[in-house]
C-alpha cells in the first residue's frame, strides 16, 4: 500500500501527465507549429517522466528521491515554456507543471 505522502504526489503527476498530453495534442493543431517545438517536446518529456514516477511510487521505489529531483526539474522546464504562450492548454499545463514540480521537491 502507497503511504498517504505519496498517495497525494501520484494524483498530482497523474494530473501533470493529462495537461501535458492535452497540451501536446493541442499544439499540434496549433497554426505555426514551429513556433511550438520546444513546447511539444517538453510535454512528452514531461508526460513521461512523470508517468514513470507515479508508477514507481506504487511499487515503493527505493529511488523516489531521485526520480522526483529529476522530475521537478522537467516539470519546471515544461512549465516555463509553457507559460511562454498565450494558449489556455499551454497556460493551464503550466500549471500542473509547476504544482507537480513543488510537490516533487517535497520529496526530493
Amino acid at each position: 500500500m502507497v503511504d498517504e505522502e505519496h498517495q497525494q504526489l501520484i494524483q498530482t503527476l497523474h494530473e501533470c501527465v493529462e495537461a501535458c498530453n492535452h497540451c501536446y495534442y493541442a499544439c499540434l493543431k496549433e497554426e505555426d507549429v514551429k513556433m511550438m517545438a520546444e513546447c511539444i517536446r517538453l510535454d512528452r518529456e514531461c508526460a513521461e517522466i512523470c508517468a514513470f514516477l507515479e508508477h514507481a511510487l506504487t511499487r515503493s521505489t527505493s529511488f523516489a528521491p531521485d526520480l522526483a529531483k529529476v522530475c521537478s526539474r522537467i516539470c519546471e522546464a515544461c512549465g516555463s515554456e509553457c507559460q511562454k504562450h498565450e494558449h489556455n492548454h499551454c497556460q493551464k499545463c503550466a500549471e500542473a507543471c509547476f504544482k507537480c514540480a513543488k510537490d516533487c521537491k517535497e520529496i526530493a
